[in-house]
């Protein structure tokens, strides 16, 4: 049981487990600021476009009883491209900024210097290059 505990500890002591939580909990408050953004300022402007407070009814129709919304399946992608965008511009960007400004900081490794007898073995094979193209 102390082994199964153990394991257990190290496993949530992981940075990966971490920062999932992290993720999610990150995830389901910036969830709420795309809904604000979305219900105080997309769907107002819908409205006002298409008569319809959100895309849901707009280009609804039934066939043979069946009914179609292209409307929702147009509000999904938009509500979804939404998201991604306001993740990019408001975490993914920045992060990436903010690499390359830390790796702009940091100076070039050197390049390494090759050792003595590597440098006088590179001398003798030029010299006898040089010897046959003279021959």
């Amino acid at each position: 049981m102390r082994n199964m505990l153990d394991g257990f500890k190290t496993f949530i002591m992981r940075g990966n487990v971490i920062d999932l939580a992290v993720a999610v909990v990150i995830g389901a408050a910036f969830a709420t600021v795309v809904s604000a953004l979305t219900e105080g300022i997309l769907f107002p402007l819908i409205a006002a476009i298409f008569g319809e407070p959100d895309l849901t009814k707009v280009w609804a129709f039934k066939i043979n009883g069946a009914d179609f919304s292209i409307g929702l399946f147009l509000d999904a992608v938009l509500n979804f491209l939404l998201v991604a965008a306001a993740l990019y511009f408001c975490i993914v960007f920045p992060m990436n900024k903010l690499a390359e400004r830390r790796a702009r900081g940091k100076e070039p490794e050197p390049a390494p210097v090759p050792e003595p007898n590597v440098v006088l073995l590179a001398e003798i094979r030029d010299l006898l290059a040089e010897q046959n193209r003279r021959a």
